[in-house]
C-alpha cells in the first residue's frame, strides 16, 4: 500500500512538471530604470523556472547600487571616496569587486603606457567634469601642473585585495565602472537561469544567446551626426560585451573652442584630435569600457596601431571636413557583416 502511494506521488509530481514545461510559452521581457547617472535596460527571454520580472528587476536594482556605493566619485561614503580621502602611504583592504576592476584598469593603464590612467581624476575635476558644480572655466597652466602632481597609475598598488597609494592621488573609475556594472548585471541574468538576454547601462552592452524568434541581437553603433536614433553601423551581437567612448555629447565652449571631457593624462588637457567615437567588443564589458576610453585618448593613429597591436576589436569614427570616416582594427572586421 505504501509502494502504491509513492508511486501515485511520483506521477503526479512527474505529471505537473511535465504540465508546466509543456504549458510555458517563453516570452520577451524589459524593464529600465536610472542607475549611475545614467539608465539601464534589460531585455531578456523568459524561461519556465526564471524569477518573476518585478523579483529580476529588485535583483537587478540592488546589484547596482552596490556597484555604485563602491565606485561612485559622487557619493562620498562610496568605498571608492573612502580611499581616495585617505593619505599617502595608506593600504585599505578592499572589496573583491573594488579589487577586480582596479586591477583592470591598472593593467589598460600599464598597455596604454599611461594614454589611460586611473588616476586621471583630480585633472578631470579640474577641468569641471567630476563631481560637484563647476563653471565652464579653463584652468592654468599653473592649476594643470598642480593636478597633475596627483596624477600616475604607478602610485597605485594592488597586492589581492590591499590597495596602496604612494602618492596622494586621486583614483576615478568613471571610464570603466558602467562596464562593470553590465558584468555584474549579466551575471544576476545567468544565475537566475536567463541564457538569452541584452543588458545596458549608459551605452556600454552585453549580449547573450538570441532574441525570441532565434535571430540574433542587433546592436546599432550610433552616428555622431545623427543623435539616439541612428545607427552608422549594426552589429549581430552574441555572447559578447560592447562599450563606446565618444566626446561629441559632454564637452563645454569657451571662446569658441570645444573642450572635451575626455582628457588626456600625460598633457592634463582635453584631447583636441578628430576620433570621435570608439566601440570595443570583448568577451567582458569592464575591459570593452576601459579600453575604448584609451583607444579615444590615444587618437586616430595611435589608436588604431594600439588596438593592431593588441588584438583589440575596434571600430572608430574619425571627423572629417564633411563627415565622418570609419577605421577599424583586424578583429573587429568580422562584426561588419551587416
Amino acid at each position: 500500500m505504501k509502494n502504491k502511494f509513492l508511486l501515485a506521488l511520483v506521477a503526479i509530481v512527474l505529471a505537473t512538471i511535465l504540465f508546466k514545461a509543456v504549458s510555458f510559452s517563453p516570452e520577451l521581457e524589459s524593464f529600465s530604470g536610472p542607475t549611475m547617472g545614467t539608465t539601464y535596460t534589460i531585455k531578456y527571454t523568459t524561461t519556465a523556472d526564471a524569477p518573476s520580472r518585478e523579483e529580476l528587476k529588485t535583483l537587478v536594482d540592488d546589484v547596482l547600487v552596490h556597484v555604485n556605493k563602491l565606485m561612485s566619485t559622487y557619493d562620498p561614503s562610496s568605498e571608492l571616496s573612502l580611499f581616495n580621502k585617505q593619505p599617502a602611504g595608506s593600504t585599505v583592504t578592499v572589496s573583491d569587486g573594488m579589487a577586480y576592476v582596479v586591477g583592470e584598469a591598472l593593467k589598460i593603464s600599464e598597455l596604454s603606457a599611461g594614454k589611460y590612467d586611473v588616476t586621471v581624476g583630480p585633472l578631470v575635476n579640474l577641468w569641471g567634469f567630476g563631481p560637484g558644480k563647476h563653471e565652464d572655466k579653463v584652468p592654468t597652466d599653473t592649476d594643470i601642473a598642480e593636478a597633475k602632481e596627483r596624477v600616475g597609475y604607478h602610485y597605485v598598488r594592488l597586492e589581492d585585495n590591499e590597495l596602496t597609494k604612494a602618492r596622494n592621488v586621486y583614483v576615478d573609475l568613471s571610464s570603466i565602472a558602467k562596464g562593470y556594472g553590465v558584468d555584474e548585471v549579466a551575471r544576476v541574468l545567468r544565475k537566475a537561469g536567463i541564457q538569452n538576454y541584452l543588458v545596458e547601462v549608459g551605452g556600454e552592452l552585453s549580449v547573450s544567446g538570441t532574441k525570441l524568434d532565434g535571430s540574433a541581437w542587433l546592436v546599432g553603433v550610433e552616428s555622431p551626426a545623427g543623435g539616439h536614433n541612428v545607427a552608422r553601423r549594426v552589429i549581430e551581437a552574441n555572447d559578447i560585451a560592447i562599450a563606446t567612448s565618444g566626446d561629441y555629447r559632454n564637452y563645454f565652449e569657451k571662446n569658441g573652442v570645444r573642450y572635451s571631457h575626455t582628457i588626456d593624462p600625460t598633457t592634463g588637457k582635453p584631447i583636441t584630435h578628430r576620433l570621435v567615437s570608439v566601440t570595443v567588443i570583448d568577451a567582458n564589458a569592464t575591459r570593452a569600457d576601459g579600453l575604448a576610453t584609451a583607444i579615444t585618448v590615444l587618437g586616430p593613429e595611435a589608436g588604431l596601431k594600439f588596438a593592431q597591436d593588441n588584438n583589440i576589436a575596434a571600430y572608430m569614427l574619425v571627423k572629417e571636413d564633411f563627415g565622418f570616416a570609419e577605421q577599424y582594427s583586424d578583429a573587429f572586421e568580422p562584426y561588419l557583416s551587416n
